[in-house]
């Protein structure tokens, strides 16, 4: 509860010191989807063959040629204060080009606004506490193809729509286009280039001035009092683009046994605490693996997110996110779980993910 009461003091203290263009925003789309991939460390940009790769690559899309396929996973964080969720579906079409559908929604509802907790004559009423919630939300119409009839190259695309919004307080829309290829070999290798956000997705905020200008709020980490005053009517965030480049290798063991293992570089056109990092580019490494057994009981495992903490005494920390993971499948059913941390191998941290995937071709 103390956390969602700071987190909306963080929301509308943020508002107040809004500038006209930055670096970051709807980084909510950089979760993730699909417990799979969750479990391989985000590895899958170039192994992703089915519905979800319209989140990971829209070109893994071409593989879904059996049927329609639908997909949903929830996860929560933060000890289940935020909820992120997902539902996709993905249809073949007859030139050998599919499309796809999917829509992401991450919240933290029912936080308390104690702005009006003390009246005018300085009397704490109880009465006049409220709730509200404060979500994103996107939605993404993916279209994937072969490059020139070439079934080895696969090309996919994503047009996203972003709504985002803090209560009663302030609204964003925005608008964005993702590209991604893959080449498979027919020795099993795979490759692929995911470019997200190549159109700098942008976000437009609306800010509701009768509802925020003259409210008092407690600067947190200080405790000092805060006016917010002076807001803008709107503000512009930029999310800058990512590359995101994977190899990876399909190895047949056994007639019953096989393993796939993926190599990614995660790239940023900024500076930020990855593992390598300029002022104006920055990337890190992923890995991941699976191991199948006919193609029906998997076991996965992956590590990401390698970034350099400041510790409390100044020094410089490496970091890393480790995942586990498991994945049953049954004719056309899926049902995948991954254990994931989300950063600082804290065991209190890790989150526990569980999606589902029905590929109605296979019935």
């Amino acid at each position: 509860m103390k956390l969602k009461i700071t987190s909306f003091l963080i929301l509308i203290s943020s508002l107040s010191y809004a500038q006209a263009f930055r670096k970051y925003s709807n980084e909510f789309l950089n979760i993730g989807v699909d417990a799979r991939a969750f479990a391989m460390g985000n590895a899958v940009v170039a192994n992703i063959n089915d519905v979800n790769a319209a989140y990971w690559n829209p070109a893994g899309l071409t593989e879904v040629y059996h049927g329609p396929q639908l997909a949903a996973m929830h996860a929560e964080y933060f000890q289940g204060i935020a909820m992120y969720d997902y539902i996709a579906g993905a249809m073949p079409l007859e030139n050998n080009a599919v499309v796809a559908a999917s829509l992401y929604r991450f919240g933290v509802d029912d936080i308390l606004n104690t702005t009006q907790l003390i009246d005018s004559q300085g009397n704490i009423d109880y009465d006049r506490i409220s709730k509200f919630s404060t979500a994103d939300y996107a939605l993404k119409l993916s279209y994937a193809g072969y490059f020139l009839g070439n079934k080895n190259i696969a090309v996919g695309a994503n047009a996203k729509l972003v709504y985002r919004h803090i209560g009663k307080f302030a609204s964003s829309f925005g608008f964005g286009i993702d590209l991604g290829l893959q080449y498979r070999t027919q020795d099993s290798f795979f490759f692929g280039l995911m470019a997200r956000d190549i159109t700098t997705t942008f976000n437009a905020w609306s800010i509701k001035e009768d509802e925020l200008n003259g409210l008092t709020v407690t600067e947190p980490g200080t405790g000092n009092q805060q006016t917010v005053n002076d807001l803008p009517e709107e503000t512009i965030e930029l999310t800058m683009p990512k590359l995101q480049f994977g190899v990876g290798k399909d190895f047949k063991i056994s007639d019953k046994f096989n393993v796939i293992g993926e190599i990614d570089l995660n790239f940023q056109f900024a500076q930020t605490n990855d593992l390598v990092s300029t002022s104006a580019l920055s990337f890190s490494p992923a890995a991941g693996f699976e191991v199948g057994y006919d193609n029906m009981v998997f076991l996965r495992g992956g590590v990401n997110n390698f970034q350099y903490e400041t510790t409390f005494d100044g020094d410089k920390e490496l970091t890393f996110q480790p995942n586990i993971g498991l994945g049953f499948k049954y004719k056309g059913i899926s049902l995948d779980y991954a254990l994931t941390d989300v950063g600082d191998q804290s065991i209190a941290l890790y989150s526990n993910i569980i999606s589902l995937k029905i590929d109605l071709g296979a019935f």
